[in-house]
């Protein structure tokens, strides 16, 4: 499969709980999931888990500890850019998932150049084939509604992940808030360009993955930084042409004050182009993602930001809302989970650069050290 990661195994954790995966289902799935905490209702889940006596379907496989015997379940996971390297780290979450569950990896298909009836299509196929689970990214606010609305008529759960669209019927959606990291985004290039034109790439104008960042980012700067001139940069979904486009626009507005974009492939290519053209300090940079190129900028200075949105949960977690919504017979119902924004800069760019690990699409299985301390998150707020 062109742009998947090969089977992995989580490492081994000090004073973890032994864990392997495999066809043989071999896992201690109480003890991960209490481990693991990850999303709302986990812990809710994992108690009512156990309390279970029986589950849906047929095909089971052996109990293990206090669940029930529980069938081998197939999910399919249906994708806009199934070759794009930002979602190595998301094939790795999913995988993983799988093999900590016991069960099969979920197949990847969908399309490579974000055509939106390939997606239909890959999603049909899936719902034909009887699958026991489907995530796709809700790209398109029309093409999906009837397809998952077949999906819920069959017995199959359908879960949206990266991206989501209004007045679809997916049962939970499972990544960023596209709309306020763009928001986001534009308030921190405010803060760096007050006047003058600025470089926005973006992969697939119109596209619910990346379009509500640009409009997030053009109202921010609407409200914060009013004289500030957006010139949008229509990269392409294909990651290898994203370079050519960044540089054919920079070509043409060479007194950009900055330059950035709302995807990962076109983040990628400004780092390279910075450095190709010595332009490191001359021009503000930014952008999504952790792409090898997109770290390499950060460190080197020559990219200001990048935004993390945790790629691999995005894999990870529709499996395993998927598993706990079937075991339970629909009484855990996947909660919505946002898997937030982290800016990536100079003070903080070094443990993702250092690492290297599987979670962000690098080649390490290693546990990556704890830090000494953990800086204070934001205040927690309540409302009243």
């Amino acid at each position: 499969m062109a742009g998947s990661i090969a089977g992995q195994e989580y490492p081994s954790a000090p004073g973890a709980v032994g864990v392997r995966g495999g066809e043989g289902g071999q896992v201690e799935r109480r003890s991960v999931l209490r481990a693991l905490g990850i999303g709302g209702g986990t812990a809710l889940a994992a108690s009512a888990l156990a309390a279970c006596s029986s589950s849906r379907g047929s095909n089971s496989s052996g109990s293990i500890g206090d669940f029930p015997k529980t069938s081998a379940w197939k999910f399919a996971f249906v994708n806009h850019v199934t070759t794009n390297s930002f979602f190595a780290p998301t094939q790795s979450g999913m995988k993983d998932a799988a093999s900590l569950l016991g069960l099969a990896t979920p197949t990847w298909t969908g399309s490579e150049n974000g055509v939106v009836s390939e997606m239909v299509n890959a999603f049909e196929t899936a719902i034909s084939a009887k699958v026991d689970g489907i995530a796709i990214p809700l790209t398109d606010s029309n093409a999906f509604v009837a397809p998952t609305k077949a999906a819920l008529a069959a017995g199959i759960p359908v879960i949206a992940y990266n991206a989501n669209a209004t007045g679809n019927y997916a049962l939970a959606y499972v990544g960023q808030d596209l709309y306020q990291s763009g928001y986001q985004m534009g308030e921190k290039i405010a803060t760096q360009v007050t006047s003058g034109t600025i470089l926005v790439g973006i992969s697939q104008p119109g596209s619910l993955n990346v379009q509500p960042r640009l409009d997030g980012l053009k109202a921010a700067l609407a409200a914060k930084s009013p004289g500030v001139t957006v010139h949008t940069v229509d990269t392409g979904a294909a990651q290898a042409d994203e370079l050519s486009a960044m540089e054919s626009a920079y070509q043409g507005q060479k007194a950009a004050k900055g330059i950035y974009a709302v995807d990962a492939g076109s983040t990628a290519s400004i780092a390279q182009m910075i450095t190709k053209y010595g332009i490191k300090g001359q021009v503000h940079a930014g952008g999504y993602d952790l792409l090898a190129d997109t770290i390499t900028g950060v460190s080197s200075g020559a990219m200001d930001f990048t935004i993390d949105q945790s790629a691999y949960l995005q894999g990870f977690l529709p499996v395993l809302y998927l598993f706990m919504y079937r075991m339970t017979g629909s009484l855990v119902f996947p909660p919505a989970t946002d898997t937030g924004l982290t800016f990536v800069t100079s003070g903080n760019v070094s443990p993702y650069a250092s690492s290297k690990s599987w979670i962000e699409g690098g080649a390490n299985h290693a546990v990556v050290p704890m830090p000494s301390a953990i800086s204070l998150p934001a205040p927690s707020t309540v409302q009243s």
